[in-house]
């Protein structure tokens, strides 16, 4: 039975072997192993049809590690790993098959393009993943946006009420925000058309394998394109958990409004029963505490990208442990956090429910009618800055006599269009993007939702016709005679 390496005759010890390749639960193994043997299939398949392993080999070695699959690769649960859990599920194929059966597996590959195939097809899944996720969101808001098109509402600046506009508009805006980064993560994954299998060690093999045939049955585009970059870089990794905090901090902000709005201050939201939570000392509160963890999840996505970024930094561009290990481990965290975000948005958008009266008084009570009043005077043929001069001086006015809304006494004698409802004040906010052009700019974003999700789903099509061109050709290899 061939072990070691040939050149190595002893290994780490084992606190160190903890340290470097930890003690993976029985669902961690598996879930490292479902990817690798996805690769050793097509690894395989690829393998037989370019005769540099013979039929009957490579059906043996496909129909062990299709029974391994099955049964969740229990034979190698609590099984020693003196370096790592790849190798000591090959030595367990050796022992179980024989070293000249075992030991063809890795013919025409190495663990560095192994591991970044493995990298990119789980990068992929989860991106994809969540990109389905914030497109849900994205209709989760436009839906809502709908729904509340004329409940009218001041927008702030500084904190301070500022234009009317409507509970609709905000929450389209929203939608737009996070239809780019939408867009971003759709281009995330498009970089990931390429299979890092077959770009071996860092310069391909002289082995006359075909990486088009195994990018093919594992859902990619095509092959390396240079087999140093293929190893050596995990940029996708990096610009895929950076498209999605982009998108955690989109969640983040609309969480921050949706929370200071809900407060009795403001009133301008509420929220059911089961979307808030109470104290344990205070029995009249209703937290929103669902928009803290949305926010806080922004953080801890920032934290992994930064992490991510910083382990990678100043290292040689060749293959190395700071990146496809270590860097890499700390993407998967970043990405879970973002995911979490979003499947709490989604009930929190959908959930909350906005007070149009509060949301009314507050803007006819707010003077956000201030600017369309000036615009009106520059109309009628004064200098905006005049305008703007008196129609401060006369909310100053209504101020000093503790009056919240303009009247004629505060104006200039030959202002007019004073008694405009703010729902007409909207309504005419009709350039630049403003509230007034809300249906334009929701067929827009509505158009470009649709996209998102044909491509989502066109996605998920190829690679499940991938899967099953795989499973066919690997079927057809194990049924090969012994």
């Amino acid at each position: 039975m061939v072990s070691g390496t040939g050149r190595l005759a002893a290994t780490v010890g084992e606190r160190t072997r903890r340290i470097l390749y930890g003690e993976p639960t029985p669902a961690e193994l598996a879930d490292e192993l479902r990817w690798t043997t996805t690769i050793d299939l097509a690894h395989l398949v690829m393998l037989a049809e370019q005769e540099l392993i013979d039929a009957p080999t490579a059906a043996a070695l496909v129909r062990h590690i299709t029974v391994l699959r099955a049964d969740g690769f229990d034979p190698l649960h609590g099984k020693p790993m003196p370096r790592g859990l790849y190798l000591a599920y090959e030595q367990h194929l050796m022992q179980a098959l024989g070293a000249d059966v075992g030991g063809r597996l890795h013919t025409g590959r190495s663990r560095n393009d192994l591991k970044a195939t493995v990298t990119a097809m789980r990068l992929r899944a989860e991106l994809t993943d969540l990109t389905a996720e914030l497109i849900r969101l994205q209709a989760v808001l436009l839906a809502r946006a709908r729904m509340h098109d004329d409940t009218v509402m001041p927008i702030h600046t500084h904190h301070q009420a500022a234009l009317p506009v409507t509970y609709g508009y905000y929450l389209t805006g929203v939608a737009v925000a996070l239809g780019r980064d939408i867009t971003a993560l759709r281009q995330a994954v498009e970089a990931l058309s390429r299979c890092p299998l077959g770009a071996g060690a860092a310069a391909g093999t002289e082995l006359p394998i075909n990486p088009a045939r195994t990018a093919a049955l594992l859902g990619f585009a095509g092959p390396p394109r240079h087999a140093l970059d293929a190893v050596a870089s995990r940029d996708t990794a990096l610009r895929g958990l950076g498209a999605a905090t982009g998108a955690a901090l989109t969640m983040s902000r609309l969480g921050t409004d949706l929370q200071l709005w809900s407060t009795t201050e403001f009133g301008f939201i509420t929220f059911p029963d089961r979307l808030v939570g109470g104290s344990s000392a205070m029995p009249h509160k209703r937290n929103a505490f669902l928009l803290e963890h949305v926010r806080a999840k922004a953080g801890l996505a920032i934290g992994a990208w930064t992490a991510a970024a910083g382990t990678m930094r100043a290292t040689p561009f060749t293959n190395a442990i700071e990146v496809g290990t270590e860097a890499v481990a700390a993407v998967w965290p970043g990405l879970r956090a973002v995911l979490d975000a979003t499947l709490l948005a989604q009930v929190i958008v959908s959930g909350a429910r906005p007070v149009p009266l509060r949301m009314w008084q507050r803007a006819e009570n707010g003077f956000v009618g201030a600017t369309a009043l000036a615009n009106r005077l520059v109309q009628q043929g004064m200098p905006f800055r005049t305008a703007h001069h008196h129609v401060g001086a006369a909310v100053r006015a209504a101020v000093s006599r503790g009056a919240t809304r303009l009247s004629t006494v505060d104006l200039p004698p030959d202002a007019d269009g004073l008694d405009v409802s703010l729902r007409e004040l909207v309504v005419e906010q009709c350039a630049g993007g403003g509230p007034g052009e809300t249906a334009d700019i929701f067929a827009a974003v509505h158009a470009e939702l649709v996209d998102h999700a044909a491509w989502c789903s066109a996605l998920r099509a190829g690679l499940a016709r991938a899967e099953r061109e795989l499973a066919t050709a690997a079927a057809r290899l194990a049924g090969s005679p012994r």
